[in-house]
């Protein structure tokens, strides 16, 4: 499986961007979405296009197209899939794949691997100590850098919202 067009489009549209007035993206702070000083050091966060978290030895200070961003998305994206694909053992329709996408996108694919949400969806007797159900394990993905965000909150509900087929 792949995410959808529809998947990628809803993507696009939870994570943040900026622009400058040529309608180019730079650099931001996924943490506040706000412009960074390129001439300043990046702080941690520091982020472009549609959600891609600047690696070492990438230089986005000039910004990119927004086919430069689509580019970076698809590529973080294979990641994320990668990590559905890897972890996932039981049969998924394409809302539930998408949904796990934009989760596996969003908290990364270590953390997606090693979460209660990939055990309850692997296993439905699984039972844990901490999270009650499946709902509560993907909600409690709400922090961003220690602290409780309510974007995160409601991106959350989205994902959990098309998990479950509903309209989004």
């Amino acid at each position: 499986m792949n995410m959808s067009i529809m998947g990628i489009n809803w993507l696009k549209g939870k994570e943040d961007k900026v622009l400058d007035k040529q309608g180019n993206h730079i650099i931001y702070d996924d943490r506040t979405g706000k412009p960074v000083n390129i001439n300043k050091p990046l702080p941690k966060g520091a982020t472009i296009g549609y959600g891609h978290l600047i690696k070492n030895g990438e230089d986005f200070r000039n910004g990119i197209s927004e086919v430069k961003a689509t580019e970076l998305l698809r590529a973080d994206i294979a990641t994320a899939e990668r990590a559905v694909q890897d972890n996932i053992t039981v049969p998924l329709s394409q809302n539930q794949y998408d949904a796990l996408v934009s989760l596996a996108y969003n908290i990364g694919a270590k953390n997606f691997a090693d979460s209660t949400v990939v055990k309850y969806i692997n296993n439905p007797k699984f039972h844990s100590s901490v999270y009650q159900n499946l709902e509560s394990a993907w909600k409690a993905w709400n922090r961003s850098q220690g602290e409780i965000s309510n974007g995160l909150i409601n991106r959350r509900q989205c994902e959990w919202d098309m998990y479950n087929k509903f309209a989004v």
